[in-house]
């Protein structure tokens, strides 16, 4: 009432329609659980990836990558026959992807167009978190055991360099001008590693936050959004280090998201959550409710939808010397796409 009555002579319908032109999309359309596609098969999983050029999301599932249709939540296939998947990273030219299957020690070479593995190439111990550098056209592996990057010329498909990491590195984000991040998440820091000269050209401290996981990036504002334990995200400036906001979070968080479209970012939290952050006031301005352990997610730039996985879970198995906390068996062909959107 008070923006309209600072407007004179407009009329109401005319100040109503100013009003909804002014307020950010967000105020207006919160986010809401949409769908839900069953995909089933056994085993767990790590991260996930939208492919808008493709209209397709990558999903890891144990010994195989997932690959389904946005647009309609079918398979299109999958990339099998690998030990141990965690991620997915596509080339800029829309012939490739790269799979880091940790449990062969390797980085996984696919045809995105049939699917079919071309190539594999040795890593560090347990690669996980994976990126594309367009600049170099490499492929950076974080190798998660031996604490260490694997660098990878596409063109040759040959190792350039293993550049070693001050820690266990978690998911890491290229910002399309030569520069490649990445968490460690046992020492809470960010790196930053130069991709033309092959170093480690920076190491900063997330003071106050504890082990950030995913990573997430706003190229035009030149800024990291990494969630953390303790329901906290550390925003970072990436072009000084500086840490310049913690938004709240939710409980276990374990990836991160940021729509350039509507400025927002988000984190998939294990204890059921989705946080959307105006990236512009670092406020939470919604907690969605999805489900236990959907805690990693992808989101989709062209639509804004953002895509989480989970499944039902048996009891966890008795603890053992080799294995103190094991963690409860998944169910077979309960594994779950979520679709979130507005």
């Amino acid at each position: 009432m008070t923006f309209i009555r600072t407007i004179g002579k407009m009329t109401l319908a005319s100040a109503a329609l100013l009003a909804l032109s002014v307020l950010p999309a967000h105020a207006q359309d919160p986010y809401t659980i949409q769908d839900k596609w069953t995909i089933g098969g056994e085993g767990g999983w790590d991260y996930l990836l939208a492919d808008p050029s493709f209209h397709r999301l990558y999903i890891t599932h144990g010994p195989r990558v997932e690959v389904l249709d946005t647009d309609t939540g079918k398979s299109i296939g999958a990339i099998a026959g690998l030990k141990g998947t965690h991620g997915v990273a596509l080339d800029t030219d829309g012939k490739f992807g790269y799979i880091s299957d940790g449990g062969a020690n390797a980085v996984v070479v696919f045809d995105r167009t049939t699917l079919a593995t071309v190539a594999s190439i040795p890593a560090g111990t347990n690669p996980d978190g994976i990126a594309f550098e367009p600049v170099t056209k490499t492929v950076w592996a974080f190798n998660g055991r031996s604490h260490d990057v694997t660098v990878i010329d596409t063109a040759t498909r040959k190792v350039l360099a293993t550049i070693p990491l001050p820690g266990k590195p978690e998911f890491p984000q290229a910002d399309g001008t030569g520069q490649v991040f990445d968490n460690i998440e046992d020492k809470s820091e960010i790196v930053r590693l130069d991709a033309k000269s092959l170093k480690l050209t920076a190491t900063w401290p997330l003071e106050g936050l504890e082990s950030p996981s995913g990573l997430a990036i706003d190229r035009a504002g030149h800024r990291l959004f990494a969630v953390c334990d303790g329901k906290k995200m550390a925003v970072l400036d990436y072009t000084t280090g500086k840490v310049i906001a913690k938004p709240d979070i939710g409980e276990g968080p374990d990836a991160a998201g940021y729509d350039p479209k509507s400025h927002l970012a988000f984190s998939s939290n294990g204890e059921g959550t989705l946080s959307v952050i105006d990236a512009a006031t670092y406020k939470t301005i919604q907690t969605l409710a999805t489900e236990p352990r959907a805690r990693t997610m992808a989101l989709d730039p062209s639509t804004g939808k953002v895509y989480l996985v989970t499944a039902k879970f048996g009891p966890a198995p008795a603890a053992t010397a080799e294995n103190p906390r094991p963690r409860p068996t998944v169910l077979p062909n309960t594994f779950t796409v979520i679709v979130a959107g507005r």
